[in-house]
């Protein structure tokens, strides 16, 4: 209410200077329409700053009486000068170094931000120890316990955008979102209340940019800060973009302990593996430990080995094997996959195939080993036994390669006939 009546003071004054003092002679009312213009042009103005950040403001009025103070340097340096148009050149320094001076005031407005100015004189490496804060990082909570400890140095700068977004979720009709939500603004109080750490909001905003990930990019960019998350994607677009980022999630990794090949651990199987026989376990700090041949200890802790260690982007996997497990399973399964190999659907012999193409070329062989054989010879009688004169038997024929051979007929023996006396 009270702004609504301090517009329609300003109008009020304007319109009344306008028709007393009249820029037009003998027409009052026209100096009235110009103060009403005038008013509303005020006015106008008024409501569009009060969207801008009040350093930006603080800049541009720095910006604009420095550029003001330079344009009387400058003309005093001409004034001795015979210049044609002087009072046009004039004007013209006078509105160009007061444009420009407001302008880069205005886009510079963060380097007279009273904590700036006071790092510049103190020490003028504190320039470049701004942190951006991400929605995901505050979320996450870690922070807090990182700025406890004091390995992180500088001020800590949470948009507004950001604070927009944590209120967006805590808002949310989704209970576990809105837990999230509110998570993150207690841990925002949390530091804030901190001795040593200096959180600091900041009300720079780009209305042209509509993610929040690019919004955090620029407003890095544009302080010379560090982003601090510990969201994947947001680290690789910033990584490409030139943007240095501190990830928590690569911090919490390389303080994971190291283990070597060999090394004896105790670990508590919770749960079945992907592979047979394979056991899970955790360590304190959230390592995946897959032991091998472990399904029999679920629920048991239990000494593994490690044989190899996996370090991936998302994570490290620490391969064991159970010291008083079974011996490994490996060749008997090895061997009963290749005594029968069938489907486990439907146990279809996969093997029916080949085996019967084996036994039709078995048999082929057997036909083509008999047809080579050579052919029975019929028996030849002793000599005792043939008599003079009695006629030879004739050699059988060659039998034919197909057929067997025929068996000869039994010779009839030749009985000798008694001679008379």
């Amino acid at each position: 209410m009270w702004l609504i009546l301090c517009r329609a003071f300003i109008v009020a004054i304007l319109a009344h200077a306008g028709y007393v003092y009249a820029p037009f002679p003998a027409q009052p009312w026209l100096g009235v329409l110009l103060g009403v213009i005038t008013a509303a042009a005020v006015i106008t103005l008024e409501m569009k700053l009060r969207a801008v950040p009040g350093h930006h403001m603080v800049g541009a009025i720095i910006g604009g009486v420095i550029g003001l103070f330079g344009a009387r340097m400058v003309w005093g340096a001409l004034d001795g000068l015979d210049i044609v148009g002087e009072h046009f050149v004039h004007a013209l320094l006078v509105v160009f170094l007061g444009y420009m001076g407001v302008v880069v005031g205005g886009s510079k407005g963060e380097w007279f931000e009273p904590a700036r100015i006071i790092a510049a004189f103190r020490d003028s490496s504190r320039l470049h120890q701004y942190k951006v804060l991400d929605t995901s990082v505050i979320i996450d909570g870690r922070i807090a316990d990182i700025c406890e400890t004091g390995f992180l140095e500088g001020t800590l700068v949470v948009p507004q955008f950001v604070l927009r977004e944590l209120q967006q979720v805590a808002d949310s009709s989704d209970s576990l979102k809105r837990n999230r939500g509110r998570r993150g603004l207690d841990i925002l109080q949390k530091m804030q209340k901190i001795t040593h750490v200096t959180v600091q909001i900041v009300e720079t905003d780009f209305p042209e940019v509509r993610e929040v990930d690019l919004k955090l990019i620029e407003l890095a960019r544009r302080m010379s800060a560090k982003i601090v998350t510990n969201d994947f994607n947001l680290n690789k677009v910033a990584q490409l973009r030139g943007v240095p980022v501190l990830n928590i999630n690569e911090l919490a990794n390389s303080l994971k302990p190291v283990v070597l090949p060999g090394e004896v651990m105790r670990v508590f199987v919770i749960k079945e593996g992907k592979e047979a026989g394979q056991g899970v376990g955790y360590l304190d700090d959230g390592t995946m430990v897959v032991v091998d041949q472990a399904r029999k200890a679920l629920g048991k802790t239990i000494e593994v080995s490690v044989t190899s260690v996996l370090q991936t982007t998302a994570g490290k996997m620490i391969f064991c094997r159970w010291l008083d497990g079974p011996p490994p399973e490996e060749a008997a399964r090895r061997d009963l996959r290749v005594g029968d190999r069938r489907e486990p659907r439907n146990g279809r012999d996969l093997r029916a195939p080949d085996r019967r193409e084996g036994e039709r070329r078995d048999g082929a062989a057997i036909v083509a080993a008999q047809g080579a054989l050579p052919a029975p010879v019929a028996e030849t009688p002793p000599e005792g036994h043939i008599l003079e004169g009695a006629p030879t038997p004739a050699p059988a024929a060659a039998p034919s390669s197909a057929l067997p051979p025929p068996m000869a007929p039994e010779a009839n023996p030749v009985r000798p006939v008694a001679k008379p006396d």
